[in-house]
């Protein structure tokens, strides 16, 4: 019975996961759509910033995993510590580095308008890279928040090593 609990609660943690990370990514795509070419029309950006925060959604599953790798605990960022938040930093900094670069140079999915800062000696955008890194912390705060509060199942107490 306790098994099912936890695989119940570590489910509804993901689903958490990408619903919060859906929904303030979503927000940021919208906001830094004028630095793409194309994105300055108005019928599509609503759909096509959706899309992108959708897979906002995974690249956070993605860095949750490898915390959950590194720490060998699915609830690592319950109670995030300095090693924690390197983790999750260097890991969002990575995705952003690699999904902007691989995007912008190899498969020519997007370009920047001049209005984009780009990350000196990568010629990638600097504002999605931040999204890596500001939003991940929040994301996990926020659905930590949730875990303790027990909206996702009976609430826990997390003393975390």
């Amino acid at each position: 019975m306790q098994s099912t609990q936890l695989y119940l609660r570590q489910f509804w943690r993901l689903v958490a996961i990408f619903a919060v990370a859906v929904s303030l990514n979503y927000a940021w795509e919208i906001g830094q759509a004028f630095l793409y070419v194309g994105m300055d029309y108005a019928k599509g950006i609503w759909w096509h910033c959706f899309v992108a925060s959708l897979g906002d959604g995974v690249l956070l599953w993605i860095i949750h995993l490898v915390g959950w790798g590194v720490f060998r605990r699915s609830d690592w960022f319950m109670l995030p510590k300095r090693g924690r938040y390197a983790v999750m930093l260097a890991t969002g900094m990575l995705i952003g580095i690699a999904v902007e670069w691989v995007a912008v140079h190899l498969l020519q999915r997007w370009q920047y308008t001049d209005a984009m800062p780009l990350l000196p000696g990568f010629g990638i955008g600097l504002v999605p890279i931040l999204q890596m890194l500001i939003l991940p912390p929040v994301i996990f705060a926020i659905v930590a928040k949730l875990d303790r509060r027990g909206v996702m199942g009976a609430r826990a107490s997390y003393k975390l090593q």
